[in-house]
């Protein structure tokens, strides 16, 4: 019964001659000595694997190899262990791919095969149609043969046992939007066992990038609208590489972002030139087209930075927009803003405006408005105190306010006309404001001399000081007022009516003031 179960040997013994075939070493201490080595095979040959013959037997050293990555000493299938009936037994794991450690299965008579078939070990996968394995013949010797899919020789299929492939632990991830001149980055995963080297290559619609070949990338306008792909590949000597294939959906067209917006500099007026300070963007565009509009209506042949005003602009607003493009980037629109609507030129003043009255508490002050050449133009005012606005002063008059005492006071008269500039008259009031006393005098009479006393009120001064002087007749005398009183004695005066006559020298703010009357001295 065991004899059912053991491989009846490939009637081939010894070196093929094939143009896709060539041997690279031949015996066991023959390839050791080359480098490439037997595994071990050479002191465990005398060991049947799998119930297979020992010694020189293809399938016994394959089965050796297999039981060495990992398998059990245990024929996987039931039924004869010819090497033809490998890929019919496992033909659910049995394929064109070749891979390391995948067995290269060849039907009976298929070269080298005989009637039996043959099995060799996939040592190296250098293409899907070239590879190099390790084998053994029954009656031959043992061989590391290079083989090439034209030209015959090629295996029938290839046997996936416990294929040495690089395996990923954590999948490969690309990370991003798949938009032109937006980065992606591949993250390559974890793989195990860990390879030695870990490549990317970046494919659009399946045709691989030139120059493409690092984790990050970042997408051009040639891929816009393409599918990209990242193929990820793990290396490691004596192992089928690890694949892994990363899609994104399709690129789509980048956008510009702006890193400063447009502005029109200038003065909205007739026969002034506006400035449009352009946008930037990132990246540059290759175009940038400008276009100026009036009230959002787009000015004929207005395409330029500048733009000059004319009397058709007069009472709109001026706006600019700058379209930026570039090959396989959105169209990007940057507005400035409106300026304020067009003004023609300034009004004009022919005759100055002017102010009356005096400027004393309590009197009114009074704009003579002057003229201008546009007609229709109307005039505001602002008074000001010390170059400051005072509340609620804008009419043409104006009443001088206790506040006002000792102050600096003007008008700003503004001329306005709708679609002219305003023109603005600056005009100073003398200055400071002073107020008027009221001095009030109440003589005594006494022998040979009169007892004056004084009172000075002012409005906004209420307790002003200064010199003063009394004259009776012709005897005078001279004090100070201190807080609006003063007391003087004129003496040697002779009987009879005497004018008297006070004289307030005044402040800096406290005009001057003279009180007249008549004593009768005794």
């Amino acid at each position: 019964m065991l004899a059912l179960l053991l491989l009846v040997m490939p009637s081939t013994t010894g070196r093929i001659s094939l143009v896709s075939s060539t041997y690279l070493c031949q015996g066991y201490q023959g390839c050791e000595a080359a480098g490439y080595g037997n595994a071990g095979y050479r002191q465990a040959s005398s060991t049947m694997y799998w119930r297979m013959y020992a010694g020189h037997n293809c399938t016994n050293y394959a089965a050796y190899r297999l039981i060495q990555s990992g398998m059990p000493d245990v024929r996987p299938w039931e039924g004869s262990g010819n090497a033809s009936n490998w890929g019919v037994a496992m033909a659910s794991i049995t394929d064109q791919v070749p891979t390391v450690g995948s067995i290269a299965w060849y039907k009976p008579h298929v070269t080298p095969a005989g009637s039996a078939g043959h099995v060799a070990y996939v040592e190296q996968v250098v293409s899907e149609t070239e590879i190099i394995v390790s084998e053994d013949y029954w009656g031959g010797d043992f061989y590391w043969r290079r083989i090439t899919k034209t030209g015959g020789g090629w295996p029938s299929g290839f046997i996936h046992f416990n294929d040495r492939v690089i395996q990923p632990t954590s999948p490969p991830t690309i990370a991003g939007t798949p938009m032109v001149g937006a980065p992606l980055e591949v993250a390559v995963g974890a793989w195990t066992p860990a390879p030695t080297s870990i490549g990317v290559q970046w494919l659009a619609d399946g045709a691989a990038i030139p120059g493409a070949t690092g984790a990050g990338y970042v997408p051009t306008p040639d891929v816009k609208g393409k599918t990209l792909t990242a193929q990820v590949t793990a290396q490691l000597d004596g192992y089928t590489p690890g694949a892994a294939a990363l899609a994104t959906a399709p690129v789509a067209p980048g956008t510009f972002q702006r890193a400063q917006e447009p502005t029109i500099q200038g003065a909205p007026e007739v026969g002034t030139t506006l400035t449009l300070t352009a946008p930037a963007w990132a990246p540059q565009p290759t175009k940038a087209k400008t276009q100026w509009y009036a009230d959002g209506n787009a000015l004929s042949g207005a395409t330029g930075t500048t733009l000059t005003l004319t009397r058709d602009e007069i009472g709109k607003q001026i706006s600019a927009r700058v379209i930026a493009s570039a090959k396989g980037y959105k169209k990007s629109r940057a507005t400035a803003p409106a300026t304020a609507p067009v003004l023609a030129k300034p009004v004009t003043l022919t005759r100055p405006s002017r102010v009356k009255g005096t400027p004393q508490v309590g009197d009114r002050l009074v704009v003579k408005p002057g003229r201008v050449r546009q007609a229709g133009a109307t005039a505001s005012y602002r008074w000001l105190r010390d170059g400051r606005p005072v509340a609620k002063a804008t009419r043409p008059t104006y009443t001088v306010r206790r506040g006002d005492l000792g102050r600096s006071m003007s008008v700003e008269v503004t001329w306005s006309r709708r679609n002219f500039r305003d023109t603005t008259e600056a005009i100073a009031v003398a200055s400071p404001v002073t107020t008027v006393p009221e001095v009030r005098v109440r003589p005594e009479a006494k022998r040979g001399r009169v007892i004056v006393d004084i009172r000075v009120k002012a409005v906004g001064a209420p307790k002003p000081g200064g010199a003063i002087t009394v004259a009776v007749g012709k005897r005078v005398a001279e004090g100070q007022v201190v807080d609006g009183r003063a007391r003087l004695v004129v003496r040697d005066v002779k009987p009879g009516t005497r004018p008297l006559v006070v004289s307030y020298a005044g402040t800096d703010v406290v005009q001057a003031a003279v009180s007249r009357t008549t004593v009768a001295a005794r």
